[in-house]
Parts: C-alpha cells; sequence; structure tokens
C-alpha cells in the first residue's frame, strides 16, 4: 500500500471497497442469490469500481508501491472495466437475438488473470494477514470463473467460487476500514494481523 510519502493519502480503502462491491456482486450471482436479469446493473457497477481503482492504481504507482499499483491496474481493465462492459454486452446479444459469441475466449483472458494472480500471491506474504487472506480467496474463485468459461468444468462449483468471492470482500472490507480508522485516530481500532513473512530490516 502506498501513503508513505510525496504528500499523497492512501488510496487504497477505496479499491478495497470496490473490489468488495465487485466480490459481493459476483457471490450474489455465482450463489443464486439473485436472478441473471440483473447482470445489465451488474456490469454499471463494475464499471464504477473500474474508475476507483484505476485512480487508485495511478497513485500507488507514483508511491512506488509496485505489487498494490500494478494490482489495481490489471484489476480495474479487466476484472472491472471490461467484465463490466461485457456483461452489459451479452445481455444486449440475448434480448435482442443477436447472433451468438463464443464466450470460451473470456476463459483464455480469466486463465490469464488466474496464472498472475497465483504468480504474484507471494508478494502479498509480506503484507497484513487478512489483505493476503482476500488474494487467497481470489486465488481460489478466479481458476473456477477461468475454467467455467472454458466450459472445462460446470458450474457444480460455482457455489465455492462464490463463498471464497464473498470472503474475500470481507477481507477487503475490514482492511479498508482499518487503514481509514486507525489512519485517522492515529492508533489501532481494528486490528491489523503482521504478514506471513516478516519484513527485512533496512540495514540488517
Amino acid at each position: 500500500m502506498s501513503g508513505h510519502g510525496g504528500g499523497w493519502a492512501n488510496p487504497g480503502p477505496a479499491g478495497l471497497l470496490a473490489l468488495a462491491i465487485a466480490c459481493f456482486t459476483f457471490y450474489a450471482v455465482l450463489g443464486g442469490k439473485v436472478d441473471h436479469s440483473c447482470i445489465p446493473l451488474l456490469g454499471c457497477w463494475l464499471i464504477g469500481g473500474a474508475l476507483v481503482q484505476y485512480t487508485v492504481a495511478v497513485i500507488e504507482l507514483k508511491e512506488g508501491a509496485t505489487t498494490g499499483g500494478n494490482v489495481f491496474l490489471f484489476f480495474s481493465a479487466f476484472f472491472m472495466l471490461v467484465g463490466g462492459i461485457e456483461f452489459i454486452f451479452k445481455y444486449l446479444v440475448l434480448a435482442n437475438g443477436w447472433p451468438a459469441v463464443d464466450a470460451r475466449i473470456d476463459g483464455y483472458a480469466w486463465c490469464a488473470l488466474w496464472f498472475g494472480l497465483w504468480l504474484w500471491t507471494p508478494a502479498y506474504f509480506k503484507s497484513p494477514l487478512i489483505l493476503c487472506l482476500a488474494v487467497l480467496a481470489l486465488d481460489v474463485a478466479v481458476p473456477i470463473v477461468a475454467l467455467q468459461d472454458l466450459q472445462a468444468i460446470g458450474h457444480d462449483y460455482a457455489g465455492v467460487a462464490a463463498n471464497f468471492l464473498g470472503l474475500a470482500g470481507l477481507c477487503g472490507i475490514y482492511v479498508a476500514s482499518a487503514i481509514v480508522l486507525n489512519t485517522e485516530y492515529g492508533k489501532t481500532i481494528l486490528p491489523m494481523p503482521g504478514p506471513i513473512v516478516k519484513p527485512k530490516n533496512v540495514g540488517a
């Protein structure tokens, strides 16, 4: 996370809340909590989240937060913006009886997100435990979405993906709230357990 120099405040909480919105809405869709007629509205929420996450990414990268900045950048573009536009487009295809599209291409794109997320996950072992838990939850959900879009597996695992997305969303909200409250009060209001891997002391 950024927020340690240059006069920029930490934008991470806004990005994490945007992620939580995406996770909660995907939880609702994949978990069968809402009807698929909601898809265009979901697309709108994701596009809104893309604007937030892109802003967060630019500030984080300016602050030198390589991991967080790049994760927010690709999430804003592909998970949020492309996802939102695609949901609206797919709904229009069905609603207007347009020629079917081969949506398996989405599965290949999601595979890139899956592989990248898995390979970048160890960088989060040095982050607060709850933020790392959010990433690990996404590590479970994203492959399931990718394999379903590829039609390599059925929708039997949609509930599993939904639950892990819900967990990721809850973790994101907690971390966002802890950053805001602990920063504003200058003390621990919401505890943030330490990382799995302790950062080395400078000069050690």
